[in-house]
């Protein structure tokens, strides 16, 4: 699919009140969703063959991900939770640095970690102002729809 495509995509998008648009040719597809000011997610095109490179050899874990600790984390500040089924990656580039680490200060819309889903990166942002707390999922693990992800106290 063409880039000028889908940034058309995007522009109309943005002018209307439409909040999801998924477009298929041929065996390609691409989703474009607007979920908010807050949570509003960042679409990039990947070229097929790369999607292992995003792979870092860094992780911050703090828990593994398990209904205990999920609850825990809950009482101890505001959990982002992932908006889709993918695969976590703690770094926009590989082997770069982590975009969130335990005791980083981050503001709302900072990003903190990108989804891969079918081929495309999505920047999950921060929707509260805080210090992040916890990491709770290690680079490059498949993660869940509503799977926690990070703790902000």
């Amino acid at each position: 699919m063409d880039i000028r495509k889908v940034k058309k995509l995007i522009e109309l998008l943005e002018e209307s009140k439409v909040s999801e648009i998924e477009i298929h040719e041929g065996e390609e597809s691409v989703r474009i969703s607007r979920l908010g000011p807050a949570s509003q997610q960042t679409v990039m095109h990947v070229p097929a063959g790369t999607e292992g490179v995003y792979q870092s050899g860094q992780s911050n874990v703090a828990a593994s991900h398990g209904a205990d600790e999920n609850a825990t984390a809950e009482q101890a500040g505001h959990v982002v939770k992932s908006p889709m089924v993918g695969t976590f990656y703690a770094s926009s580039v590989p082997g770069g640095p982590a975009l969130a680490e335990i005791g980083q200060a981050v503001e709302v819309g900072d990003v903190l970690c990108i989804i891969e889903a079918m081929k495309i990166m999505n920047q999950i942002e921060a929707d509260v102002s805080g210090v992040i707390r916890e990491v709770l999922v290690e680079n490059g693990d498949p993660v869940e729809y509503g799977q926690s992800l990070f703790v902000i106290a």
